[in-house]
C-alpha cells in the first residue's frame, strides 16, 4: 500500500494500536490477548501476521475485530480465558474492560464467601502460596532486624 493509506493508529476492541508494528505484535497489546491467541486469530482470519497493522485494509481490520468479538465460537475451549463461567456454565474469551470487570467480580465473590484466597486478597497478602518472610512487605525499605542497645553493656555482671 502507499504511504497515503498508512494509518499510524488503528482502533480494535476499544484499544488504540500502533500501526508501525506487525499485526501479531500489535493485537497482543489488547488486554486479554496473548501470543498464542493472537497467532490463532491471524490464522483463523487469514490475515498475514507479519504485515504492518497500519497497512492492513479496512476489511482485514474488520475480520480481526469480528474474530476477537466472537472468539468463543471459533476456538478450542482450552484456548479461552473464561472457561465454564460460574453463573451460566459457558465458555468465552473476554478482552479489555470485560476481563477486568469479571476478575473484580471473582475476587469480590471469593471475599464474600470468605474463602482462603478471598481472605488473602482482603489482607493484601499473596494468595498463590508465595513466601511472605522476605517479600510482599507493606513498607519496603523499613526493615527492622536486630536493634543493638545504645549503652554498650553486655548481659553479664
Amino acid at each position: 500500500m502507499t504511504d497515503s493509506t498508512f494509518r499510524h493508529l488503528v482502533r480494535i476492541s476499544n484499544t488504540d494500536l500502533d500501526g508501525k508494528k506487525k499485526i501479531l505484535d500489535s493485537i497482543r497489546n489488547i488486554k486479554g490477548i496473548g501470543f498464542s491467541f493472537a497467532n490463532a486469530i491471524c490464522i483463523k482470519t487469514g490475515v498475514s501476521k507479519n504485515k504492518k497493522l497500519g497497512d492492513a485494509s479496512d476489511a482485514d481490520v474488520k475480520k480481526l475485530q469480528d474474530a476477537i468479538n466472537n472468539a468463543s465460537s471459533g476456538f478450542p475451549q482450552w484456548m479461552l480465558n473464561r472457561r465454564r463461567n460460574l453463573e451460566d456454565d459457558t465458555s468465552s474469551h473476554l478482552v479489555t474492560t470485560d476481563l477486568s470487570y469479571a476478575q473484580d467480580n471473582d475476587i469480590r465473590q471469593m471475599q464474600r464467601i470468605r474463602s482462603y484466597r478471598g481472605i488473602r486478597h482482603m489482607s493484601g497478602a499473596p494468595s498463590r502460596g508465595q513466601r511472605t518472610r522476605s517479600n510482599f512487605r507493606r513498607n519496603k525499605g523499613k526493615v527492622l532486624g536486630v536493634v543493638k542497645s545504645k549503652t554498650g553493656k553486655t548481659g553479664g555482671k
